[in-house]
């Protein structure tokens, strides 16, 4: 399983494919699933077997599980290896995508972000206690940091990620499922990237290559 896996950060080795097409296969799942859940009824219209599913959210969690798993297969076709943290993800997607369709019970798919979050701020968190700052799995394809960049980073990441379960948990805990999806997709998708963008001086700061025009 092992040799399935991506390769360390700085790994000469390690095979990138293009930061746009990675961005589109983490993101594409998610926006077929806000898709698939606002236009449920008009999809049953077109194919009236995905009734049998269920309403909206039920078919968006199952266009969720086939979109990710066929982003984590293009994945490995082009890199040989598969994405630790989209694999995760891809996991908990099918693990809870799988309770939702089989009890009906839309709780699960709400859980999920939730439980990706922990898991991805316990993963950072929990590997800089060991001295790994696996964060560089992510986006070693986008920077090139030095050891004690990838360090800060990694545990900034890790707390932000704690932050969106217990947000997550706010909003589907209050609000309607519509109103979860969209910010599912709309809202934590800009938030993330504000957050991202915030980390640019540390990055600038700890960027192994020129960065902007600076050293």
């Amino acid at each position: 399983m092992s040799d399935l896996l991506e390769r360390k950060p700085n790994d000469p080795k390690r095979k990138e494919i293009n930061p746009l097409l990675k961005l589109a296969l983490e993101l594409g799942p998610l926006v077929i699933f806000f898709f698939a859940n606002s236009r449920g009824k008009q999809l049953v219209e077109i194919f009236p077997t995905l009734d049998n599913l269920g309403g909206p959210i039920f078919i968006a969690t199952a266009m969720f599980m086939v979109a990710i798993t066929i982003s984590l297969s293009v994945s490995l076709l082009l890199t040989g290896k598969l994405p630790i943290m989209p694999m995760v993800t891809g996991i908990v997607v099918l693990v809870f995508g799988g309770l939702t369709l089989y009890l009906q019970d839309e709780l699960f798919i709400k859980l999920k972000p939730t439980i990706v979050n922990l898991l991805f701020g316990g993963i950072l968190l929990g590997g800089l206690a060991f001295g790994r700052s696996l964060l560089g799995y992510v986006f070693d394809s986008v920077f090139k940091l030095d050891d004690e960049g990838w360090r800060k980073l990694t545990f900034r990441w890790g707390v932000f990620f704690l932050c969106l379960a217990v947000l997550n948990e706010i909003v589907w805990r209050n609000f309607s499922t519509d109103f979860w999806v969209s910010f599912k997709v709309w809202g934590m998708l800009p938030i993330s990237m504000l957050f991202t963008f915030s980390q640019m001086p540390l990055i600038a700061k700890h960027s192994t290559e020129p960065l902007g025009g600076e050293e």
